[in-house]
């Protein structure tokens, strides 16, 4: 028992109503929080965030604030709002803090923003690393950081880090934003680590044709695909932009075949934490429909 990863716990995803990818890692002797943030799509079909989007909002934060004070490190991949909280500084206070690079490939909002949570940060955190393409040393876990990779498929949105958490002979590999994955090195990362434990944003179906090619979709699932094939991963969680569509599962079918073929799980983030799948900002249109 002194050579695992304890817990995977998701706190906040789009599996439970929201916009996030919180998840608090416990290893035998690290707790790690990636991406302590949360946020709601502004605007669904023409339509603002419905009461229940928001108050699932506020209980993910509380639940996110309950585990930064638990964990002895917290993760930043990216400064997108729905992966950090520049206004909640408080809970980086006496942690170890390991940041995607801010001025270091990265577009001008992330830029900004990165400076914004630097300066509002100061002085609180007991150590604070920039993270791209790093290995850490925790004890007997090893942090160990991509280098930085597409957000997307391009670099319009910026860039993000994968972080993958390793103790004993176990692994979980994060991706944060890869909306995919679709690009090399994007998921050459995901192979080199060779990880038990998978968790992805996927691919970005609920702009298909729009802002997310057929192509990239196809490229997509063929990564996926090789990730179960030639890795050790036994657990693949697909969430975050992939969950803002209604049809997301035959939208990624041949994954789900290639998975099953090898005993493969592929889940939500939901299903993982053994809670019902809650698209709440898909089903925006309706709630509000509902709630007349």
């Amino acid at each position: 028992m002194n050579s695992m990863i304890r817990e995977v716990k998701p706190l906040a995803f789009d599996s439970f109503g929201v916009r996030s990818m919180a998840t608090f890692v416990e290893t035998a002797d690290t707790r790690v929080l990636i991406d302590p943030g949360v946020a709601l799509a502004p605007v669904r079909y023409g339509l603002p965030p419905h009461e229940l989007e928001l108050k699932r909002m506020e209980e993910c934060w509380e639940t996110i604030t309950h585990y930064a004070s638990e964990a002895d490190v917290l993760i930043v991949t990216h400064y997108h709002y729905d992966h950090h909280d520049p206004d909640s500084p408080e809970i980086y206070r006496n942690k170890q803090v390991f940041v995607k690079h801010p001025t270091e490939k990265i577009n001008k909002s992330q830029k900004e923003r990165a400076a914004y949570f630097l300066e509002k940060i100061k002085g609180l955190p007991k150590r604070l690393e920039t993270a791209d393409g790093k290995t850490f040393q925790l004890g007997k876990t090893t942090l160990r950081f991509s280098k930085p990779v597409y957000h997307g498929t391009n670099p319009r949105l910026g860039y993000v880090v994968e972080v993958s958490i390793k103790h004993g002979n176990e692994k979980l590999v994060f991706t944060s934003d890869v909306e995919g994955p679709s690009i090399p090195d994007q998921i050459q990362f995901i192979l080199e680590e060779d990880p038990g434990i998978l968790i992805v944003d996927g691919p970005m179906t609920y702009m298909l044709g729009f802002r997310y090619s057929y192509k990239s979709l196809e490229i997509s699932n063929q990564n996926l695909v090789k990730a179960v094939k030639e890795t050790k991963v036994h657990d693949l969680i697909l969430d975050h932009h992939l969950l803002r569509d209604l049809k997301f599962k035959q939208k990624i079918s041949p994954v789900f075949e290639a998975a099953e073929a090898r005993g493969v799980r592929v889940l939500t983030a939901a299903e993982y934490a053994g809670r019902k799948i809650e698209m709440l900002e898909a089903l925006r249109k309706q709630l509000y429909a509902e709630s007349r």
